[in-house]
């Protein structure tokens, strides 16, 4: 989801008419109820690249049966991971001011110099750059198809003659679920944090659906939610009270309430949190606010603190190398230890063991009735293993293929966190000098946030019985 402000704006359209967005736009109304064949708009590009630029013609709209509306728009916008000079141009769909469906959302469609949409005469809905270069097209040419339109539930729709759906964004999910819309089995919403190589789903499978973070070749599960009793999910629904999850009779089987009475306008998986959420809108402050989250704590989102750092019981992040750096990011706790564990001229690795932290992230590759000497050969063998989560009570051990979502429990949780990295780098402290020294760090940054507030306590106390002294000498005199 992306919040824009609103801009000054220009406007154009109709039947090859070219529109040249010279400035940010945001603000354009709905034009025309549909789109019909023959159809065609082009969006100039400036000749000199400007970051952060955002061009965007706003072609129809529908009322989504309460303020805001839906709108369609002819999408360029500046960078969107493509590097420096890049411009990409999609068809989206807004409710309001939030972004809810994109044709770019898996793939980007990189241009230069112009952008069009074309409802082509043989029913193809198509984006073109120069030369005529087709980026992204429906497929639905000789399907009869006579008019783009978007309904009041926010689905974008091509449809013949008898109003008949030949082609619906509902069947193409990005990030978004909207009101009303169904998501079957064996499908997922999709969000893509940036500048990273992983990205999250939310995912309906058959006994839950649950969040994942992808990593490489392999997902990692960090929330969930099945309905009792082992009932299978063949559809999930976005309702006026939450998410109804339905078995094959139709019949709903579980649902995740929105607690409060406003309906959720849309589910939403957050391209930087990961966290899946239901938003209503609130009139009286003009914005969609979460009336669900899937999870409320810091330390429970799967990236809430950088590879190789730890999520402390104070909500700070500590990493657990021996050195930190930092550069324009912020936090670089890896220090250059992130992956080439494969591969020829790899260095040779060792396991450092750490207390009192578990990770968020489950369902990798998983070993029970294990020791933990075999779960550390597991991952050491293992040249696309980074860690491993060994319980000591169950006597199971998970293998990890990147270190992240790695938060401080307290002592006594029987598990151990072994993470790999080059050998030697332990240094002259050893195994249990390590321990000890992430101890110490994790303790000094919950200490010194524990002595402010501490603090921050005494000096109130101290003023509030000067004022009381004061007052009763006042009094006195």
């Amino acid at each position: 989801m992306i919040n824009h402000p609103r801009r000054r704006r220009r406007h154009g359209h109709g039947h090859g008419r070219l529109i040249f967005l010279a400035v940010i736009l945001l603000s354009l109304g709905p034009s025309e109820p549909d789109i019909r064949t023959g159809y065609r708009v082009t969006v100039a590009i400036p000749p000199a690249y400007s970051p952060g630029y955002v061009g965007r013609a706003y072609l129809m709209g529908a009322d989504g049966g309460g303020p805001p509306a839906f709108r369609v728009a002819l999408s360029v916008e500046a960078g969107g991971g493509g590097g420096g000079g890049s411009y990409t141009c999609a068809l989206e769909v807004f409710l309001g001011d939030v972004r809810v469906w994109s044709s770019g959302h898996s793939s980007r469609f990189y241009v230069e110099g112009r952008c069009a949409l074309e409802l082509a005469a043989d029913g193809d809905l198509r984006l073109k750059g120069p030369d005529e270069r087709i980026g992204w097209r429906t497929g639905t040419s000789g399907q009869a198809v006579e008019r783009l339109q978007i309904q009041g539930t926010g689905n974008l729709v091509l449809v013949d003659a008898s109003d008949r759906i030949k082609w619906q964004s509902f069947n193409f999910p990005t990030d978004v679920m909207l009101w009303g819309q169904r998501l079957s089995g064996a499908t997922r919403l999709t969000s893509y944090p940036a500048n990273s190589t992983s990205f999250y789903s939310f995912e309906i499978e058959q006994a839950k659906v649950a969040l994942y973070l992808n990593h490489g070749g392999s997902k990692y599960s960090y929330w969930e939610f099945a309905p009792s009793l082992s009932r299978n999910i063949t559809f999930v629904k976005l309702g006026t009270r939450g998410l109804e999850l339905f078995n094959y009779k139709y019949k709903k089987i579980a649902r995740i309430t929105a607690p409060r009475s406003e309906p959720p306008r849309f589910l939403a998986l957050d391209n930087q949190t990961g966290n899946m959420g239901l938003y209503y809108y609130s009139p009286g402050e003009g914005k969609f606010a979460a009336s669900f989250l899937a999870l409320n704590a810091t330390c429970d989102l799967p990236m809430s603190c950088p590879p190789y750092g730890i999520c402390t019981l104070s909500s700070a992040c500590s990493c657990i190398r021996l050195t930190r750096k930092r550069d324009e990011t912020g936090l670089d706790c890896g220090d250059g230890i992130s992956g080439g564990f494969c591969g020829a001229g790899r260095p040779a690795m060792e396991m450092i063991e750490l207390d009192g932290v578990d990770s968020v992230i489950r369902d990798g590759p998983k070993r029970v009735n294990v020791s933990k000497e075999e779960c550390t050969s597991l991952c050491t063998e293992d040249c696309d293993c980074a860690a491993a989560l060994y319980s000591s009570y169950l006597r199971e051990c998970y293998v990890y293929g990147i270190v992240i979502g790695i938060k401080q429990v307290n002592q006594g949780s029987g598990l151990s966190y072994l993470v790999k990295v080059p050998k030697g780098s332990r240094g002259r402290r050893g195994r249990s000098g390590l321990k000890r020294w992430v101890l110490v760090l994790v303790g000094v940054v919950d200490g010194l946030i524990l002595a402010a507030v501490i603090g921050g306590l005494v000096y109130y106390l101290i003023r509030k019985r000067r004022k009381r002294s004061s007052g009763g000498a006042r009094n006195d005199s």
